[in-house]
């Protein structure tokens, strides 16, 4: 591992601006009370933002300060962790060029030689101007769009040579171009376009949710055909029964579950209760983007699978399709049941509830 010192000169003392205080201590109440130790490294992270991308020994101590920290515990995070920059970087940009494999297979050596000619020929060095620095960090996490940079928060991808020079020339000028692939590529689908999901909607978020549409608009169809095979009905000879009354629109039940859908629609909810919904990826199996489909669902709470009949476990492995017999194999209910009483799981352990 390479040694991270802090740089011999440095500023006098450091404070946060009255914005970034007040983000600091929005940021910190996060966290439970004896836990304000967890918010180290977002707070540690806006300190550099404002320190011209570098974090100064001053700011260290004084993040400890405001965690309630030792200082040397602060100084083990920032000198371990790369995000943080221990010597004054360009002013105008600090470049990490991913050299990880992907990258360095699809051409990140030549973008480290403009590097070289364009900034210093050394990594962690000043361009001549003060405005750029660079250095060869590992996986930066865009390898199908390799090779890629990233500059402060974001990554800019696809990258050639020229490319990479006429991105260096944007932030000269103080106009760097949109940050992603930089050959118009979306998100990680093939070079020249997608060759299947090529609806742009599948992309743009419009599609969150439709499920719920589909349901409604297909309850709203069936309960039509009810009431029009009602007015059939009566219609008959008078021997046949007639269908009662249709109750009235305030009084009505809730719209049945389309025939297309098995099972008995389980309790939904419009919201969480008291504004605030249970951790669901506390769930063996479930994980942040499964606990917002079910979110989206009306499902927010443990006690709402705790309750679940096989027939509603039946209407929601139907209504998710592709979940049939996840809800018994992850035993998400006899997990549910505890979860709901205050027991936690220890997923490192691959804990799960007794049987």
């Amino acid at each position: 591992m390479a040694v991270r010192r802090l740089h011999p000169d440095q500023p006098p003392q450091f404070d946060f601006s009255p914005e970034n205080l007040e983000w600091a201590k929005q940021t910190i109440a996060k966290y439970p009370p004896g836990k304000q130790a967890s918010a180290v490294l977002p707070v540690l992270w806006r300190a550099q933002e404002q320190h011209e991308g570098w974090l100064p020994e001053p700011a260290i101590r004084y993040v400890a300060d405001m965690l309630g920290m030792a200082y040397i515990r602060v100084l083990e995070v920032a000198t371990f962790y790369t995000m943080f920059q221990l010597s004054p970087v360009g002013k105008k940009a600090h470049v990490q060029v991913c050299g990880t494999t992907p990258c360095m297979l699809r051409g990140a050596e030549d973008l480290i030689k403009v590097c070289k000619s364009k900034i210093h020929h050394e990594p962690h060095h000043l361009s001549a101007d003060g405005d750029f620095s660079w250095e060869e960090v590992e996986c930066l996490g865009s390898c199908a769009n390799a090779p890629m940079v990233q500059i402060w928060k974001d990554t800019y991808e696809d990258l050639t040579p020229e490319l990479f020079e006429k991105l260096l020339e944007g932030f000269a000028k103080g106009n760097p171009p949109k940050a992603g692939s930089q050959i118009g590529r979306t998100a990680s689908c093939p070079q020249g376009g997608p060759t299947t999901l090529a609806d742009p909607s599948l992309y743009d978020g419009s599609t969150i949710g439709a499920w719920q549409k589909r349901f409604a608009d297909t309850a709203v169809k069936e309960a039509g055909a009810t009431g029009a095979a009602g007015a059939a009905v009566g219609a008959t000879p008078a021997a046949a029964p007639a269908s009662p009354p249709a109750a009235p629109a305030s009084a009505a039940a809730p719209a049945p579950a389309p025939a297309a859908i098995p099972g008995k629609v389980p309790e939904l909810l419009t919201a969480p209760r008291e504004g605030k919904g249970d951790d669901l990826t506390l769930i063996w199996g479930v994980a942040e983007k499964l606990q917002k489909q079910l979110n989206d669902m009306g499902i927010w709470h443990f006690d709402q699978i705790a309750k679940w009949s096989p027939e509603e476990v039946a209407w929601f492995e139907a209504t998710m399709q592709g979940f049939k017999g996840r809800v018994e194999r992850d035993k998400w209910i006899e997990q549910c049941q505890k979860l709901a009483q205050g027991w936690r799981p220890d997923h490192a352990a691959g804990e799960r509830p007794k049987e």
